[in-house]
């Protein structure tokens, strides 16, 4: 995903959409914030504190950090966008049947770390990981499926996409470091895009409306409307980790059965 056009959306969407409710955040936990990004610029002017503040958003089923468990109650809508994004490179990996479900959006800087963990709260882990990162690098660690295995290290840049499944689906994995990045691919081949053929606009899946995606994307080739989420990418990366929830052919929560690996 080397874009830059198509970087900008992303890091946009993470930053002024995803952070809205009915989604969730971890700021929820000190105060009910609707919309996170307007509040950080109020006046014109940027509050530093409370942009360094968030750590995370979650999509669609809401991951419960205390119980690790989903609930069908504990939901909301699954944007659209993203949902699209996911089935095109599932699709193209040959996971025609995965269906996005459920999202973790981490936002790090650059003393940021995340422990070794497992992913496991889904009932469906035979579908695989989609995890998508943008902004500065960072490096991925991987290891086995008990902590005492040695993991793998993995720079991860921005554009690149790991997908976990088989075996890496439930294995331990942790980001240890943030780097600076070396180049800056959301700044290249930045021009706007005019329409899209009718052939290319009747592919979407998720998307209801391709002229509001293409409007989005052309906002971003402004670079005054893009600096201020160019000043937080300089010194962040996000990272949004896509998964299905349910089995294929569950509609519900309620009633699941947990099929492992």
């Amino acid at each position: 995903m080397r874009d830059g056009l198509g970087q900008r959306y992303w890091i946009r969407k993470c930053l002024e959409e995803y952070p809205k409710k009915p989604n969730k955040t971890n700021i929820d936990l000190e105060e009910i914030i609707d919309d996170w990004w307007s509040r950080c610029y109020t006046n014109g002017e940027c509050n530093h504190q409370l942009l360094k503040k968030l750590r995370w958003s979650t999509l669609g089923y809401h991951h419960n950090w205390d119980t690790k468990l989903y609930t069908e109650n504990n939901q909301s809508s699954f944007p659209e966008d993203l949902a699209e994004l996911s089935d095109i490179v599932a699709c193209y990996l040959g996971h025609t049947g995965f269906k996005a479900e459920a999202a973790i959006v981490n936002y790090y800087h650059m003393k940021s770390t995340l422990s070794a963990h497992t992913d496991h709260s889904e009932v469906n882990l035979k579908a695989p990981l989609f995890s998508f990162s943008f902004g500065q690098s960072a490096i991925f660690l991987l290891g086995g499926q008990k902590k005492s295995t040695t993991p793998s290290a993995i720079l991860v840049q921005s554009g690149d996409i790991i997908i976990m499944s088989e075996e890496a689906r439930i294995c331990y994995h942790a980001v240890p470091r943030i780097l600076q990045a070396k180049s800056i691919p959301w700044d290249d081949n930045i021009q706007s895009i005019y329409e899209l053929s009718i052939k290319e606009a009747t592919l979407f899946k998720y998307i209801k409306s391709s002229k509001d995606v293409i409007s989005r994307l052309n906002s971003n080739s402004n670079e005054e409307a893009w600096s201020k989420y160019c000043s937080y990418i300089k010194e962040s990366r996000i990272n949004m980790n896509v998964r299905q929830v349910l089995n294929e052919n569950q509609t519900s929560l309620v009633g699941a059965e947990f099929i492992g690996m």
